[in-house]
């Protein structure tokens, strides 16, 4: 079946595919979180087109964007804005920040201090920002897509848990292989594809296929699938503090929409572990001495009992 879904995400692929090489996984990744209306951090070492990926997925859609590079000197009010006094007006007048727009980038996030990151705290949440005293509205849809370094490269801070867990998906790009660093040589070897990259998709468009994401049919069999995984987390002799009940919320919303973009309307436990680390492994504590969370998450799926019944009905 070819849902509407499928073809969007088909649509965007072989647009960001102009700038960005064999990253269909992660585009695909990228999609369903936008598509589950979430939010999405990427982290990689330096270089691996993380920022790239960003702007060629936000240059794709026909709606606003706006980047922030973050820096230590960086303020909240940088962020969501200001009340400046006019003299001519003889009033303070409101001059918006860069968080007013339908994708944010938030180019190296864990660069500014933990203040400055609890900024994005209410936009993320919420959809909405409040400016001395005054609640506004951020129009939707309204997505931050965030890059960081690992937090072992310096200057950097580590983000709140809080912020953290407001973040639906944590990717990472990932280097290339030799034939797709190839590739992406030949394709920089005159000037950037970015530049000329086009819209192949608006807002409308959007909005209509998340909506027919979250309508997605889900058997009863699958809720209770994946609140076996969250209480498989609370009890992991790894995991010290295990997948809130945002996480469980996030995991099933996030299986519709990959099962929407992957051309069905209903959801399969396939789909369920195909998005599991990436929405489960960044809201996870583990103990003492353990080392990487999305091995522990893998590792734990493989022991939590598949459904298997006629998931179309």
């Amino acid at each position: 079946m070819e849902t509407e879904g499928k073809i969007f995400l088909e649509k965007i692929t072989e647009n960001v595919g102009k700038v960005i090489v064999g990253k269909e996984k992660t585009i695909k990744l990228m999609l369903t979180a936008m598509l589950a209306d979430g939010h999405i951090l990427l982290e990689d070492v330096p270089g691996t087109g993380k920022t790239k990926l960003a702007k060629s997925i936000a240059k794709s859609l026909n709606i606003t964007f706006s980047r922030i590079q973050f820096t230590p000197d960086l303020l909240p009010s940088d962020i969501t804005g200001i009340n400046v006094f006019n003299r001519k007006e003889n009033d303070f007048v409101l001059r918006k920040g860069p968080v007013f727009t339908n994708i944010l980038l938030a180019d190296e996030i864990n660069r500014a201090t933990p203040r400055t990151q609890a900024g994005l705290l209410e936009c993320m949440e919420e959809r909405q920002v409040t400016i001395d005293g005054e609640t506004l509205k951020l129009e939707a849809p309204f997505f931050v897509i965030a890059t960081q370094n690992p937090i072992e490269s310096a200057g950097t801070f580590n983000l709140p848990e809080a912020e953290l867990d407001r973040f639906i998906m944590k990717l990472s790009v990932g280097l290339p292989d030799k034939d797709e660093e190839i590739d992406i040589l030949n394709k920089y070897m005159g000037d950037d594809p970015l530049d000329t990259l086009t819209k192949v998709a608006d807002a409308s468009e959007l909005m209509r296929i998340r909506k027919s994401a979250s309508e997605v049919k889900m058997q009863d069999c699958i809720p209770e699938y994946i609140a076996d995984i969250a209480q498989a987390s609370r009890n992991h002799p790894e995991i010290s503090l295990g997948v809130s009940t945002r996480g469980s919320i996030a995991l099933m919303r996030c299986a519709k929409a990959y099962a929407y973009i992957s051309g069905r309307d209903f959801v399969v436990p396939d789909d369920v572990k195909d998005v599991a680390v990436p929405v489960l492994a960044h809201r996870i504590k583990l103990g003492i001495g353990v080392g990487n969370p999305n091995k522990v998450i893998a590792g734990m799926m493989a022991g939590v009992k598949v459904p298997t019944e006629d998931f179309s009905k």
